[in-house]
């Protein structure tokens, strides 16, 4: 079984626009797809940073004198970095969609296809996992996860639901919160929900919006003038952010304007939304909802 089949993979290294003796950073490394076609382009001199948070991924590292792979959360990008001496690179990718390898092994509790503890973290060294969410957070908590990651209508009578049910004994499975819910899943919805309800609580066991804000406003700090950033996003949260981003280089508000009223802000899009080619869909399903943004650095 291939660990992760890369998601418009073509499209995001074309996007970096490689130079032979350029330094890249592939901050969610996974099966090494993207990493492998950086490194092709590369030339003797260049340089490639992977980061990645699962030990899983680590059993994929390439070897390259180039290259390096960092065992931590993208959202420590410029520390590390700056700790192997490079305080600039000339582009950033990130695809932030759980890989293949995480959603196929069924005891990481990632699939609504599996029945599996309720576990969804993707550093296993976490203490936060999904059963803690689901049995020990507070209601009202409970209710937040569902309504804001979920985007679910049904996130306060879910939370109630769940509420009650483990005050007779734990849920410890998925299948146990699929039961739990199932007043929530009519047959011709069931998976859309459910993929729903798995989102919203992987999205709070792993910190992915604190960590992916964390991580976009330290770009434009770690890229050269003229650097690239290439990020795929799979669902409307992600996306909005990197959006947002990438036009105010801020999440809320507006950005300053300077003396002649022109707004400040560190980057520039690249062209349009690009979306994978039905041909790609039809070879991966996984890839149907990823959207890539490209970004450049202003010259300073």
């Amino acid at each position: 079984m291939e660990y992760h089949n890369p998601v418009l993979l073509k499209d995001t290294v074309d996007g970096l626009n490689i130079k032979e003796d350029g330094v890249y950073v592939d901050v969610t490394f996974g099966g090494g797809g993207h990493s492998k076609e950086i490194l092709r382009r590369l030339g003797p001199n260049g340089k490639l940073f992977a980061f990645d948070q699962d030990a899983d991924a680590l059993e994929n590292k390439i070897d390259d004198p180039r290259f390096t792979l960092i065992h931590e959360n993208f959202r420590f990008v410029k520390r590390f970095l700056r700790f192997y001496g490079a305080k600039e690179v000339d582009g950033v990718l990130a695809d932030f969609g759980v890989s293949s390898h995480q959603f196929d092994v069924a005891e990481r509790g990632f699939s609504t296809r599996f029945d599996a503890d309720l576990d969804m973290r993707m550093n296993q060294k976490s203490e936060l996992s999904a059963y803690h969410v689901v049995n020990d957070y507070q209601e009202e908590d409970l209710r937040r996860v569902l309504a804001q990651y979920g985007e679910l209508r049904a996130a306060p009578a879910m939370a109630s639901l769940i509420v009650e049910h483990r005050e007779e004994q734990p849920i410890k499975t998925s299948e146990q919160l699929k039961e739990v819910l199932k007043k929530f899943l009519p047959p011709r919805h069931e998976n859309k929900v459910l993929a729903q309800i798995y989102q919203a609580i992987r999205i709070e066991v792993n910190q992915e919006i604190e960590a992916l804000k964390e991580f976009l406003m330290q770009t434009p700090g770690i890229l050269k003038p003229n650097g690239r950033l290439c990020f795929i996003s799979y669902h409307s949260l992600e996306d909005r952010l990197v959006k947002r981003f990438i036009k105010n280089g801020m999440f809320e508000g507006e950005p300053e304007r300077d003396m002649f009223g022109n707004y400040e802000v560190p980057l520039k899009k690249v062209g349009g939304l690009i979306v994978p080619s039905k041909e790609e869909v039809k070879r991966n399903s996984r890839s149907r909802s990823a959207k890539l943004r490209i970004a450049e650095k202003f010259k300073s």
